[in-house]
C-alpha cells in the first residue's frame, strides 16, 4: 500500500498542556512538513486537546486524535499510534520536547540511506542546559544496566558523524514501521519505561540495526510527566528491569550475566531501601519476579525467532565497578 506522508510523528500525553504550544510551534517550522501527527491524550483534564485542536488547525498540521479515558500507560498508548500511522516511519515524541528545524529531515535521510537499519536515535539535549546531551540513544551493560548513552556530555554542534548505537530513546525515536509491526510493537505489560530498552533488544535479537544521528538535534525536559523523584517510577523500573532480563537475555550469555545482574541489581536494590529508605524499587523488583510467568512464555518466542545473537552482543558495553553506577546520572543531579 503506497502511504501518503513521509512519516508519522506519535505524540502520547497527559496534562501536557504546559509544554505542547512550544512543541507545536517548532513542528510547524520543519524543514520536512510530510509529517502526520498522531495525538494520543491518556485523559487529560487540563485542555491539551483543545490547545492541540487549535494550534494544529492554525499551523496546518495533520492531525489524528486518539482519546483514551484514563492513563492507558506509554506502551500501549504507544501502540495505538502504531496502528493508526500511515507513514513508512513512525516517530515517537515526548511532549516535553522541541525539536530543531532539520531534525525530522536528518532522521528521515539517515534511514533511508540505510535499509536495514529499522532505528535512528536523536540528540537530546536539555532545554534547561542545551550545551549538554541528555541522551545519544540506549546503552546496555553486562549486568543488564540500560542508560542514557553519552548523557552529561558537553555538546558539538558541529558533530556529524553517524555511528550504530543499541538503540534509540523512546521520547525521539525513529522506527521502521515493518519492524514495530514485526517485533509487535512496545510491551504493552511494561506501561511505562524500559519498554524502549526491551524494544531496541528484541530488534538487535531480530537483526536490526540503530543508527545515530547527532543532527538530529532536539530539546527535552527530562522526566516532566512523573518526575525523577517519583515513587511510581521507581516501581516501574524495577520491575520492567526484571521483565527485560527475563525476555531478552540470550541463552548463551544467560548464566554469566545473569548471575552479574543479580548480584549489581542486588546491591543497587540493597543500597535504595537502607541508605534512602526506598521501598518503591525493591516494590517494583518483587512484583518484577511474581509476573515472571508471562515474561517466561515471551521470552520462549523471543529466543527461538532470535536470528543474530552478536548483533545485540557486540553493542553491549562492559559493566563498571558496582560503586561506579551511579556516575552514568550524576549529570541529572542539577536538573530542575
Amino acid at each position: 500500500m503506497t502511504r501518503s506522508v513521509a512519516a508519522s510523528l506519535v505524540i502520547l500525553n497527559l496534562n501536557g498542556r504546559r509544554h505542547l504550544a512550544p512543541l507545536l510551534a517548532y513542528l510547524a517550522v520543519q524543514s520536512v512538513r510530510d509529517f502526520e501527527l498522531i495525538f494520543v491524550d491518556n485523559g487529560s483534564t487540563d485542555g491539551s486537546l483543545t490547545l492541540v485542536e487549535e494550534s494544529c488547525r492554525a499551523y496546518a498540521l495533520p492531525l489524528v486524535v486518539i482519546r483514551n479515558s484514563f492513563n492507558n500507560g506509554f506502551a500501549p498508548a504507544s501502540n495505538q499510534g502504531l496502528r493508526a500511522a500511515r507513514a513508512d516511519y513512525v516517530v515517537m515524541l515526548n511532549n516535553d520536547t522541541r525539536p530543531e528545524s532539520h531534525w525530522l529531515e536528518q532522521l528521515l535521510a539517515t534511514v533511508e540511506q540505510a535499509p536495514d537499519a529499522g532505528m535512528v536515535a536523536s540528540k537530546m539535549l536539555f532545554a534547561h542546559n542545551p550545551t549538554i546531551i541528555n541522551s545519544a540513544g540506549i546503552a546496555v551493560d553486562t549486568a543488564g544496566i540500560a542508560w542514557d548513552w553519552r548523557g552529561g556530555e558537553l555538546d558539538d554542534p558541529a558533530e556529524h558523524g553517524v555511528t550504530e548505537i543499541f538503540g534509540p530513546c523512546g521520547g525521539a525515536g525513529l522506527y521502521a514501521r515493518r519492524m514495530m509491526l514485526q517485533l509487535g510493537g512496545f510491551d504493552e505489560d511494561f506501561f511505562a519505561y524500559l519498554e524502549d530498552v526491551d524494544l531496541a533488544w528484541r530488534a538487535r535479537l531480530a537483526g536490526w540495526r540503530c543508527l545515530y544521528q547527532p543532527q538530529a538535534r532536539i530539546l527535552h525536559v527530562h522526566s516532566a510527566t512523573l518526575g525523577d523523584a517519583s515513587p511510581m517510577k521507581r516501581f516501574l523500573l524495577g520491575r520492567n528491569k526484571v521483565w527485560t532480563l527475563i525476555k531478552n537475555l540470550p541463552d548463551l550469555y544467560l548464566l554469566e550475566d545473569g548471575l552479574r545482574a543479580m548480584l549489581y541489581d542486588g546491591l543497587a536494590t540493597s543500597y535504595a531501601v537502607l541508605a534512602r529508605g526506598d521501598l518503591a524499587a525493591l516494590r517494583g523488583r518483587i512484583a518484577g519476579v511474581r509476573g515472571a510467568g508471562p515474561m517466561l512464555a515471551k521470552r520462549r518466542m523471543i529466543q527461538q525467532a532470535t536470528c543474530n545473537v552478536e548483533n545485540w552482543r557486540r553493542f553491549v558495553q562492559p559493566a563498571p565497578k558496582p560503586w561506579a553506577v551511579p556516575l552514568r546520572y550524576r549529570h541529572l543531579a542539577g536538573k530542575p
